[in-house]
C-alpha cells in the first residue's frame, strides 16, 4: 500500500482573504487621491475663474467707458437765449392812442378858372394809433450778462400800426351843391377825408406824448419779462423816440 503523505497545515496560508484586503486599501487610497485630485482641480478652476470675471468686469467696464459714447451739452451764448425770449413778442405794443375827427372834404367842378359848382363832405372818423418797440431790432451787443445780473438796451419806440375804423366811421353829410351841379366825387372824398383823418389822429398822438408812454410801458415789460426769467438784477435802458414814424 502506498502511504499518503501529509502535508503541515503550517506552511498553507492561514487565510486567503489577505488578498481582497489589500486590494481594498488600495482601491480606498485611490478613491481618496481622486477626490483629492478633484477637489483640487476644482479649487484651481474657481480661483482661475474668479481672476477672470474680475478681470473680465475691469475689461468689460473699460470697453463700456471707452464704447459708451456722450455728446456734450449744446453751448448756447446767454444774449442769444434772451434775444429768442424777447423776440417771441415780436412787436411789443405798450401805447394805444384812439381819436375821432371831423374832417371836411370838397371837390370843385370848374369852367376854365371859374367854379361853377361843388361837392362837399362831411366825414366822421375813428382812429386809432399803436406805438411801441420792435424787439426783432435788438441785437447781442445790447444786452451784457453778469452773473445774476443783465443790462439791456431797447430800440427807440415808433408809430408801430395805425388805422382808420371803418365801421365806426361814416359819411356824416355830403352835399352836391346847386342842382346837383358839383362832381360826383363821393368815394374819392371819402378816401381823401380818411388820409387827412389818419395824419391828424398820427399828429395828435405825438403830441400827447405817446412814443414816451411807450418807452416806459416797454421799459416795465421787459423788465419784468426779465426778472420772471430768473435774473435777480435787471437793468433796461431805453433810446429816445423816433420822431421820424409821427410824420
Amino acid at each position: 500500500m502506498t502511504k499518503e503523505r501529509s502535508i503541515p497545515l503550517t506552511n498553507l496560508p492561514e487565510n486567503n482573504s489577505s488578498l481582497p484586503q489589500n486590494n481594498n486599501k488600495t482601491i480606498i487610497f485611490l478613491k481618496q487621491f481622486l477626490l483629492f485630485s478633484a477637489s483640487s482641480i476644482t479649487l484651481t478652476i474657481f480661483i482661475i475663474l474668479a481672476s477672470v470675471l474680475r478681470g473680465g468686469y475691469g475689461v468689460y467696464g473699460t470697453m463700456k467707458s471707452f464704447l459708451n459714447f456722450s455728446v456734450s451739452q449744446p453751448k448756447v451764448e446767454v444774449p442769444t437765449v434772451v434775444i429768442d425770449k424777447i423776440k417771441l413778442t415780436s412787436q411789443l405794443t405798450t401805447a394805444t392812442f384812439v381819436m375821432e375827427a371831423v374832417v371836411p372834404a370838397s371837390e370843385d367842378r370848374k369852367l376854365g378858372d371859374l367854379v361853377i359848382a361843388s361837392t362837399k363832405l362831411l366825414y366822421i372818423a375813428r382812429g386809432e394809433v399803436k406805438a411801441g418797440v420792435d424787439l426783432s431790432k435788438i441785437k447781442a451787443k445790447d444786452i451784457k450778462v453778469i452773473n445774476n445780473s443783465i443790462e439791456i438796451s431797447l430800440p427807440p419806440p415808433q408809430i408801430i400800426d395805425s388805422k382808420i375804423d371803418v365801421d365806426r366811421s361814416f359819411v356824416y353829410d355830403y352835399d352836391r351843391g346847386f342842382l346837383n351841379l358839383g362832381p360826383d366825387a363821393a368815394i374819392d372824398l371819402q378816401t381823401s377825408a380818411q388820409r387827412k383823418t389818419l395824419n391828424k389822429i398820427i399828429k395828435s398822438a405825438c403830441q400827447k406824448n405817446i412814443l414816451e408812454e411807450a418807452n416806459q410801458k416797454a421799459k416795465l415789460t421787459v423788465s419784468s419779462l426779465l426778472n420772471t426769467a430768473g435774473y435777480a438784477k435787471v437793468k433796461v435802458i431805453t433810446s429816445s423816440p423816433d420822431r421820424s414814424s409821427c410824420s
